[in-house]
């Protein structure tokens, strides 16, 4: 067998890794690239690292736009097989794939618009899909449940198992007979792993006699600050936050992160940890539905959640919450008497009505911008982590004078110890290693730390390269 990296290598953003077994090729996720506008555009538009309609088989580990958003891209550009994932993972993607669409086409729109302002031709953005391009795909998608073998080609059996990241996210376990060399193999892709200890899903699953292992590392050489739980840390960040007298904004991704929060603030409201009642804007149509599906999928949730679910009956509701869909309602939170916490898409402040938001708010000092994830590499959120005195947003540029911080305990993604820890407890030789999903120091510097106790070959995945197992 052959492993092509063609997304997610030394980066963390455009997960695809294609797998050539017997003659088969199988695309393992089919992610979105997110960085530079023109690199995003040629990477994303073009499948520079291989022909789409030579795919046969596509598995999606979770709904991730970095993992799963440039599946509509693939088949319109003659994918003509299935499309396999968890049941949660599907109908995530279902308003998730819709919505990437939607964004492409307003900010495209909003650009253009600003070009011609400025003298130009308005034709500086372009669409990479359609709504109508990510309905087609969702048409192919199959979706299977955890714990389940399922034949996804012929002597190819795939077994999706929890990755405790994202409501529906798996570990890809594959297993077939190598024509090439005669050996029965198992290979497991992490996809992105959890942190174990969760507000709302159950650890990642242990995997046995695993083989080949694809593993993320996308906190490589790092450690979170903070431990998961930290509930008193974050209901202090607010009160501070709410302190200043300004706005909160949360730029947060729409699927997972936003359900933390919601859940978190429900509980603070109620015990009393947070007093002040600041109401709460949701302002992404998509993370008002996908709070919806979250309803819908209690098989994902922990026991502690689960128990919520029944006995509180909405774990994600409370009196000052607003969920906002309309454009018009999103366009008044900025002439709020009221100060107010307003989460909004997305979580790396790359697209959506977050922009507009900070647009409005980032040059305001008594105003507090909270990360409560991670922003990769040469995004707008990196750069305002980074300490951005100015930034560009939506064309124009912006003093950052409001407060910015981070709270790292609500990452999806395990960190350097947890890592380490998923990987000792996936059972197997594991004889060969293949680090994904990470920035060059941290897949670096996992290599490093796995060497040290790991007999089996431990290698740093590059672009566009390929590997024989």
């Amino acid at each position: 067998m052959k492993i092509h990296f063609c997304g997610a290598a030394e980066t963390t953003t455009g997960s695809q890794h294609l797998l050539e077994i017997n003659g088969k090729r199988i695309l393992l996720d089919c992610g979105m690239f997110q960085g530079h506008r023109e690199d995003e555009l040629r990477i994303n538009r073009d499948f520079p690292y291989f022909d789409p309609a030579t795919v046969d088989a596509v598995v999606l580990s979770h709904a991730h736009i970095d993992h799963s958003g440039n599946l509509p891209n693939l088949v319109k550009k003659g994918y003509r097989g299935f499309i396999f994932c968890t049941d949660a993972t599907r109908d995530l993607c279902q308003i998730m794939l819709a919505d990437a669409a939607r964004i492409q086409e307003s900010d495209c729109k909003f650009l253009n618009k600003m070009d011609k302002r400025k003298g130009g031709k308005g034709e500086v953005a372009q669409v990479i899909y359609t709504e109508q391009d990510a309905e087609a795909c969702l048409r192919r998608f199959i979706s299977i449940n955890y714990d389940t073998p399922f034949p996804i080609l012929p002597g190819v059996t795939m077994t999706l198992i929890d990755a405790g990241h994202i409501l529906g996210a798996s570990q890809v376990l594959l297993e077939f007979d190598d024509e090439d060399d005669g050996r029965h193999k198992r290979l497991l892709f992490s996809g992105d792993v959890g942190r174990g200890n969760n507000e709302l899903l159950r650890d990642p699953v242990p995997v046995e006699d695993v083989d080949i292992m694809l593993m993320e590392c996308t906190y490589g050489g790092r450690h979170h600050e903070a431990p998961t739980r930290s509930d008193e840390l974050f209901c202090k960040t607010i009160r501070d936050a709410m302190g200043r007298g300004g706005n909160v904004y949360i730029p947060s991704f729409a699927v997972e992160r936003t359900q933390q929060l919601l859940y978190l603030l429900n509980r603070a409201y109620k015990n009393g940890t947070i007093r002040d009642y600041y109401p709460v804007y949701v302002d992404s149509p998509m993370a008002v539905s996908a709070t919806e599906i979250f309803r819908l999928h209690p098989e994902c949730f922990n026991k502690e959640l689960y128990t919520f679910l029944f006995e509180e009956r909405d774990p994600f509701g409370f009196e000052q919450l607003h969920m906002v869909r309309t454009v018009s309602e999103s366009q008044k939170i900025n002439n709020l008497r009221e100060k107010a916490i307003i989460i909004s898409a997305s979580g790396m402040c790359e697209a959506g009505r977050i922009l507009h938001h900070l647009k409005n708010g980032i040059g305001t000092p008594s105003n507090t911008v909270l990360f409560v994830g991670y922003c990769a590499a040469n995004t707008l959120g990196r750069r305002i982590m980074d300490g951005a005195r100015e930034v560009s947003i939506l064309g124009d540029r912006f003093p950052v004078r409001a407060r910015v911080q981070t709270l790292d305990s609500f990452s999806g993604h395990a960190d350097h110890d947890e890592l380490l820890r998923y990987f000792k407890a996936t059972g197997g030789s594991k004889e060969k290693v293949y680090l994904v999903h990470g920035e060059k120091e941290c897949t670096a510097a996992m290599k490093q730390a796995l060497q040290e106790f790991h007999g089996g070959e431990v290698h740093v995945a590059h672009l566009n390269t390929t590997v024989t197992c």
